[in-house]
């Protein structure tokens, strides 16, 4: 999405250390925003500056840093006083598996209704939420019926991780807050699957792990996982667009770019596609024990390992239909992915012919 912006309006981005929250702003600065980023610690300022010159930013004059954090209430009035909109992208992710789900749920809702009541008590006009497909299609029986922004998923079943849990509850309570003492404030969110695309620095998603682990080598073989994916070029995108059009005011969106692949398929796309680079990818099955092994450590692994062998059917039509989007491929999105950490020298690639 590449309006200019005449008015000079002002958008908050929270969280601009991380993957997505560094391609909305990249995409906000080349649409002429002004725009501010949230960072747990202004000494990453430089780090977050690398990464948008990486995405290709011709000028960084726009962009300003404020120390905020999820977890406390200093200096988020600062960072949100006089914006138009906030693109909650910030969401806290442990480097562990948590000892107890909580220790992910409170910061994630507690940190969302902060936001949301500075955002409020400033008079901004619009907050897009970043939640997830985690919030949507996960607590149920397997079907073939596609999850839409109208599925919900249910947190009291049992194999609902901790992190499945806090993304679920902390959009419930946004709509909860909105509805009760939102006031002229309005609420949007985005709900993507797993995000890919181009690396810009060390915070990605999770789903970019797995293609880093394949092309390591780090794996045995492919899991059997099916992942639903979209571009976070996309993701961004979708972003801007909520923000801004009148019809996407109280609405959820789904993120996705099309039907879900397997790990198998991923593995072979990333075999025929990118050579002599991918050498290392596994083309054989992965065990399921070796999996769940990995998950008692990983939280990145931990939150999908319930799906092993199952797959959901996800439909982007609403996004499409009410806001114009139009996502890359899958495949796009994986080899952009694959590419970027080649260009990162993140990859282990094979001197072998």
């Amino acid at each position: 999405m590449t309006e200019m912006n005449e008015k000079q309006e002002t958008v908050l981005v929270t969280g601009g250390s991380g993957f997505i929250g560094t391609h909305c702003i990249l995409q906000l600065l080349e649409a002429g925003y002004r725009v501010r980023t949230t960072l747990r610690s202004l000494k990453r300022e430089a780090e977050v500056l690398d990464m948008l010159k990486t995405g290709g930013a011709r000028q960084t004059d726009a962009l300003s840093f404020y120390q905020a954090d999820l977890m406390s209430d200093g200096g988020w009035m600062e960072a949100v006083s006089g914006c138009d909109y906030v693109l909650h992208v910030a969401s806290p992710f442990p480097a562990a598996v948590p000892k107890h789900e909580d220790e992910l749920i409170i910061p994630a809702r507690e940190g969302t209704l902060r936001v949301l009541k500075a955002a409020r008590d400033a008079g901004v006009r619009r907050v897009v939420l970043t939640s997830s497909f985690a919030a949507i299609g996960y607590g149920h029986e397997q079907t073939d019926k596609p999850y839409t922004e109208e599925s919900w998923t249910n947190p009291d079943q049992p194999n609902v991780t901790a992190y499945i849990k806090s993304k679920t509850l902390a959009e419930r309570a946004a709509w909860d807050f909105l509805s009760r003492e939102g006031g002229a404030l309005e609420l949007t969110t985005v709900n993507p699957v797993g995000v890919m695309g181009p690396v810009l620095g060390p915070d990605n998603s999770a789903s970019i792990e797995y293609v880093l682990r394949l092309m390591n080598g780090a794996l045995p073989g492919s899991p059997r996982l099916c992942l639903n994916i979209v571009d976070v070029r996309d993701v961004a995108d979708l972003h801007l667009r909520a923000m801004l059009h009148p019809a996407a005011k109280g609405e959820r969106f789904l993120a996705v770019a099309g039907d879900y692949m397997t790990m198998h398929s991923i593995a072979l796309l990333l075999r025929a596609r990118l050579g002599n680079s991918a050498r290392l990818v596994p083309t054989g099955k992965m065990p399921d024990w070796t999996i769940k092994l990995v998950a008692l450590f990983d939280p990145a692994v931990a939150q999908v390992v319930t799906d092993l062998g199952k797959y959901k059917n996800t439909s982007n039509e609403k996004a499409r239909r009410m806001l114009g989007w139009s996502p890359r491929s899958n495949e796009d999105a994986v080899i952009a992915t694959a590419e970027s950490m080649l260009r990162f020298g993140l990859l282990k690639v094979s001197k072998k012919p």
